[in-house]
């Protein structure tokens, strides 16, 4: 590989192309991390530089859209941390809803759709006659398609357990599994970027789990900012259990259990 492929004029000028195209913006995310990512994807394909790689996958709108759910690490699963959904299910779910009998959650950066459809599957249990809003969103728009259409494999439903997934999930004739249409409805997907684009206000609960893994801190901090503006009062915000927010109380949360933090009523 030439030393062209890592020179500051060849990936600025990747970083512009990318910015434009899609509004993800690399200069929100830690530098040595996404081009180390990005360059072992080009080397593998066997382009001379960031932009040459670009440029290729721009021809092909299934390449691109592979490049980029590539870029956004779409990883997920069903009741990812199961230990910290039971809780979410035992403990903070029943504590929201003593103040507000209809919820309003937020499952950012809901990647392939399992998080907010486990989340539904859990507000039709707990209370079947309530239509609860959720709200999940993605920067990627192929993979918001893939969330929709709510069809997955052993892998991704493994940590269900075996009553939901009978009572929630076809089994198809491929061997994967489709959400039934009652969970389906409950949920309304969004394409949002969460560094760039306005939040929406009076959440009672958001998850963002997962996503901010190469966040620059600035970022993260700005994040967590929005995020609390967006929550009622006595709000939660559920984080990844590698993401815990050293600095909450200078962002003006409150620890409420590891891993969720309020906004103090």
């Amino acid at each position: 590989m030439s030393s062209e492929f890592v020179s500051d004029r060849d990936w600025a000028e990747f970083k512009a192309k990318l910015k434009q195209k899609t509004e993800i913006d690399l200069d929100l995310y830690k530098a040595a991390q996404m081009q180390r990512r990005i360059s072992n994807l080009v080397k593998r394909n066997d382009f001379p530089s960031f932009t040459a790689y670009f440029d290729h996958v721009c021809k092909d709108k299934d390449t691109f859209a592979e490049f980029i759910e590539y870029l956004t690490i779409n990883v997920s699963e069903f009741f990812r941390n199961s230990d910290r959904f039971d809780q979410l299910e035992r403990d903070i779910i029943p504590n929201l809803m003593t103040r507000s009998s209809k919820l309003n959650i937020w499952s950012a950066g809901c990647s392939i759709g399992a998080e907010p459809y486990s989340l539904s599957m859990i507000m039709k249990d707990k209370t079947p006659a309530t239509r609860h809003r959720i709200l999940a969103s993605d920067l990627d728009i192929e993979i918001l398609n893939k969330a929709r259409a709510g069809i997955y494999t052993d892998a991704e439903i493994k940590a269900m357990t075996l009553d939901r997934r009978n009572r929630y999930m076809t089994q198809l004739p491929d061997g994967r599994y489709s959400v039934n249409q009652e969970i389906r409805s409950c949920i309304e997907f969004k394409r949002h970027n969460l560094l760039k684009d306005p939040f929406e206000s009076n959440f009672d609960l958001i998850l963002c789990r997962n996503v901010v893994i190469y966040f620059t801190e600035e970022a993260k901090d700005q994040l967590y900012a929005n995020f609390f503006k967006a929550l009622k009062p006595g709000g939660i915000l559920f984080v990844g259990a590698t993401e815990a927010i050293l600095n909450f109380r200078k962002l003006g949360y409150t620890s409420y259990k590891p891993f969720f933090y309020q906004k103090p009523l």
